[in-house]
């Protein structure tokens, strides 16, 4: 079956989920500049859960590209990705209001971590049905990068009992990683292209 419903769905269900978050922000009802300091942790949730949830619509973007076709396990697959990036929102609220406390913070860690999962699922589940030669197949190979970044989310959760902000440290470095467009498919894919 066509992929368009499925990028078209996602792309909304992604937009709703930024949109929420940026309903959670408040404006501080002083007009100095000190006024902004008690909204700081929420921003900078928000901040990092904005760059991270956009990390992943683009990275969804190029891998949605770069597939011909989705069947029923994929629509499946893709509503569990969406599924955990829907809790963002929740998380970052409890993150930002809490000034990154233990618990919202092992929280925070989990969600990504499992939205992490869900991604890699979805990525699997892809290149089991275009196969193992699949333009997607050959540019993420065996998604080191994706590999390392869900070990990392995975040591956040209990490090956050022991140290918040080293916690909310291996998020921001996992965000940082992945800062840098992931060009692996771009390139495969102009390459077939240039093939006759």
């Amino acid at each position: 079956m066509s992929k368009n419903r499925l990028e078209s769905f996602s792309d909304g269900v992604i937009a709703v989920i930024i949109t929420i978050m940026v309903f959670t922000l408040k404006a501080p009802t002083a007009d100095g500049l000190s006024a902004l300091r008690p909204v700081l942790p929420t921003f900078g949730a928000y901040a990092l859960s904005f760059v991270t949830i956009g990390i992943y619509w683009s990275n969804h973007h190029h891998m949605l590209h770069a597939v011909r076709q989705v069947n029923g396990a994929i629509l499946w697959a893709n509503l569990h990705f969406l599924f955990w990036l829907s809790l963002v929102p929740f998380v970052t609220a409890w993150c930002g209001e809490n000034h990154f406390a233990t618990v919202p913070m092992a929280m925070y860690s989990l969600v990504f971590l499992l939205a992490g999962v869900g991604y890699m699922i979805l990525m699997r589940s892809l290149i089991r049905l275009d196969g193992g030669q699949s333009t997607l197949a050959i540019a993420v190979g065996k998604s080191r990068k994706g590999a390392v970044s869900l070990w990392i989310y995975a040591a956040a959760v209990p490090i956050a009992f022991i140290g918040r902000w080293v916690s909310l440290g291996l998020c921001l470095l996992v965000a940082l990683v992945w800062f840098v467009p992931d060009r692996r498919i771009e390139k495969i894919m102009m390459v077939s292209a240039d093939r006759p």
